[in-house]
């Protein structure tokens, strides 16, 4: 009999902690999908015409939002663009920076989110815009002119490179919670 009612209060229990889980779903949620930098994301999202949602996912996978992040290749602040992609995009827009400006969240969230309008613009397809900024746009081009994915993005599973593969699914799982938890 003892055994039975120790059962049933721990089962007690985790109806309880279950039910304040389900009940505070979202609460923890927003715990894990944050949301910071607002004023500069709001910014160039609406003049860059790219997703709010879309750019916090992207900041969340590139650097968990660590300002100071740097990948082992030279990818630099929240967006981790590298030095080469930063200046292209800086000189497009008429501005000059140094590398180290990589690390300043304004001018990392105004160059990254350009850059994604950039290959939205070309590709006209999320799955590939988003692999152009992780692998290049030169690799997505030349995997669409060889056949090993369709330049309508379509079948974007089959990019080749596996990371580029993960990330492109991360972020589009990673941006469908944020419009989720905060629309």
């Amino acid at each position: 009999m003892k055994k039975i009612w120790k059962f049933l209060i721990v089962l007690f229990l985790i109806i309880i902690i279950l039910f304040v889980i389900f009940k505070n779903k979202n609460a923890i949620m927003k715990k894990f999908y944050i949301i910071k930098y607002s004023e500069y994301v709001e910014k160039y999202s609406k003049e860059y015409d790219v997703d709010k949602y879309l750019i916090y996912a992207c900041i969340k996978a590139e650097s968990n939002f660590n300002e100071k992040a740097e990948s082992k290749k030279g990818a630099k602040g929240l967006m981790q663009l590298m030095d080469s992609t930063g200046q292209e995009i800086a000189k497009g827009l008429n501005m000059t920076i140094d590398n180290d400006d990589l690390f300043e969240p304004e001018i990392n969230i105004k160059l990254g989110t350009k850059y994604i309008s950039k290959m939205f613009q070309k590709y006209e397809n999320t799955e590939l815009a988003l692999a152009a900024y992780n692998a290049g746009s030169g690799n997505v081009d030349s995997w669409i002119n060889s056949g090993k994915i369709k330049s309508d993005g379509s079948d974007a599973e089959n990019i080749p490179f596996k990371e580029t593969n993960n990330y492109v699914r991360k972020i589009l799982k990673d941006y469908r919670i944020y419009k989720e938890l905060y629309k």
